[in-house]
């Protein structure tokens, strides 16, 4: 069928309301594109067998270079979609990019790993193929590895940047490309924007054999190197301190077993349990309920709870598939058979204090250093800090890529540690991303040392809240797949920059900062600020009380709109747990009046 027929079937299709406009405008560019003809024999079969909404799913929008790369459902066709063509189209532009921004470099590097994922050793290989046809020598992390040690590659190569094929913590039927500058963290401003440019520009894909290339020396296997170097690095972050405790670990059929696990046990614990039912690197995360391998849940860690109740485990952690976000769940006493998760925030506030610490102990802290955290994130980390005497940094956007960011502008020297509330964590600055192995082997010592004590992460955590106040967060989300789910987001924003809540959970809202354009308005006067914070499609309503607030934006990695709900109190002597169930009781009742006024089902 020629392409001219094609269109036409494609216009009818779009006036009987069987396929969008924005659809009809990208299977038109790739029609007037093509780099095989197997797209265009793959849309001429959607078009003849009358697959209208498969065609739209694929062809709806132009996958954006988001907060962490390109990343979305794969299918084999598609402007929307994770496919070869748009892996390439993103690899070409990123190379015609860095060619020009380093056209005085005499030899451009790129580091490559991949993980668990469908497809992702083919799309690594894609990508080096294209690379070193652009020029570029290749460091290949050739068996599965992290996204940590991919970051630690990039630095001790001095590459340019990093590619590391994976989705992180999507359901199995997505794919991603993350793509990591040279200082070792996610490419920012105005590198990502700068780049989506260029892949409009895309007309050829330059590719050529992975094999020859490796014979020819321009692509070099690095694992086994890099192992050791990232695991020494990791372990030059952490602390002098006992190492008895037995710890189950689940990499939730993911990668991590070959970075959290060596730290662990390179650092003295010798009682590291793997959990076997998630043992096995597969995509399709057979025995995660639900087959989401996210540590945010709490449920992916039922089954390990229950083995850690009967095996005498006394600290359970799970990585996400690409081992730079860390789960944990711990006996509330110990020896006790009930168990509970640690939210994103409570890791992170029992992770700043443990290094805050031992670093004043050490005499290696000073009124320079400073923590980081993001808009979304508890405020329990500037309270820590502050009753240490360092810095807090606080005006960071959603995605680690801006903590890494803070650290290059505050510089590296005086940095401590950072933290999102979606399980993300560094101390130190071996790389510029969040990492699963050095949080895992910071709360295994500091549950090693709380257990000398007769304790748990549990109790520790609760003692930190009696000693800087009782921080009680919550967090919701609403799937909004599709066009139609952005249109909705678009409408719900739209709706609270023109009419916000005047109370929430029965307290009232005093403003609204628009983060997009970057101005705080009054909702009990006139009076207008500017916010000191990178623009973004974010919403924050503070509240009459310091420290009460929520937090609204879309999802920069799936198709879905978040809420943060923040509240914090003084805890008076022995009123921790009344203090809590009152912060959650008043923090359930802003959720159903943010739903209610939002219009959620």
């Amino acid at each position: 069928m020629q392409t001219s027929e094609l269109m036409d079937q494609i216009t009818i299709a779009v006036k009987q309301g069987l396929l969008t406009e924005p659809a009809k405008v990208n299977i038109k560019h790739w029609l007037d594109t093509p780099y095989s003809d197997t797209d265009t024999q793959c849309i001429a079969s959607h078009v003849a067998d009358g697959l209208w909404t498969e065609l739209d799913q694929a062809f709806w929008q132009v996958v954006p270079f988001g907060t962490a790369g390109r990343r979305g459902r794969m299918y084999p066709i598609g402007s929307a979609a994770i496919n070869t063509r748009i892996i390439g189209e993103t690899i070409q532009a990123l190379a015609t990019y860095v060619r020009k921004e380093q056209s005085n470099t005499t030899e451009l590097r790129c580091a490559i790993a991949y993980d668990c994922r469908h497809r992702s050793l083919e799309f690594a290989k894609l990508a080096a193929e294209i690379l070193v046809a652009n020029g570029f020598s290749i460091y290949f992390l050739e068996e599965m590895r992290s996204t940590p040690e991919l970051a630690a590659t990039v630095r001790h190569y001095n590459c340019q940047v990093g590619l590391m094929i994976t989705a992180s913590h999507n359901p199995p039927s997505d794919n991603a490309v993350k793509v990591f500058w040279s200082n070792g963290g996610q490419l920012c401003a105005p590198h990502d924007s700068l780049i989506t440019r260029a892949m409009e520009k895309v007309t050829q894909i330059h590719r050529g054999s992975f094999d020859q290339a490796v014979s020819d020396g321009k692509i070099t296997s690095v694992h086994e190197v890099m192992d050791d170097l990232y695991q020494a690095l990791v372990i030059k972050q952490a602390f002098d301190s006992p190492k008895d405790l037995n710890i189950l670990f689940s990499p939730l059929h993911g990668v991590a077993e070959s970075s959290v696990v060596p730290v662990l046990r390179r650092d003295g614990f010798k009682k590291v349990e793997v959990f076997a039912p998630h043992r096995e690197p597969n995509g399709d995360f057979p025995n995660v309920p639900n087959n989401v391998a996210n540590p945010e849940n709490a449920v992916v860690f039922d089954a390990i709870i229950d083995q850690a109740r009967v095996t005498g485990v006394e600290l359970a952690m799970a990585s996400d598939p690409d081992g730079d976000r860390i789960g944990v769940a711990a006996p509330l006493t110990l020896g006790s058979d009930t168990w509970d998760t640690l939210s994103g925030n409570q890791i992170g506030a029992l992770i700043g204090d443990y290094v805050l610490k031992k670093r004043q102990a050490l005499g290696t802290l000073t009124a320079d250093h400073y923590v980081v955290k993001t808009v979304v994130t508890s405020d329990v980390l500037p309270a820590i800090a502050e009753s240490y005497g360092v810095k807090a940094i606080t005006n960071v956007l959603t995605g680690f890529k801006w903590i890494s960011n803070a650290i290059d502008e505050h510089g590296e020297d005086h940095f401590v540690f950072g933290m999102e509330e979606a399980h993300g964590y560094l101390v130190g600055s071996y790389i510029r991303d969040k990492d699963a192995s050095i949080a895992a082997l910071l709360l295994a010592q500091q549950a090693a040392e709380a257990k000398q004590l007769g304790r748990t992460l549990h109790q520790e955590l609760d003692a930190l809240y009696e000693r800087v106040g009782c921080y009680q967060e919550r967090s919701f989300a609403q799937a909004m797949p599709g066009a139609k789910g952005m249109e909705d987001m678009a409408t719900i924003m739209g709706n609270l920059r023109k009419q916000p809540p005047t109370t929430l959970g029965g307290m009232l809202v005093t403003a609204i900062e628009d983060y997009e354009s970057g101005v705080c308005r009054s909702l009990t006067g006139a009076a207008e600020s500017k916010i000191d914070c990178r623009a973004a499609n974010m919403l924050v309503l503070p509240m009459e009380q310091a420290g009460y607030r929520v937090a609204i934006r879309p999802s920069g990695t799936e198709p879905k709109i978040k809420f943060y709900l923040f509240a914090n109190k003084q805890v008076p002597a022995g009123g921790l747990e009344q203090v809590k169930a009152d912060l959650q009781r008043f923090l359930g009742d802003v959720q159903q009046d943010l739903i209610k006024h939002v219009g959620l089902s």
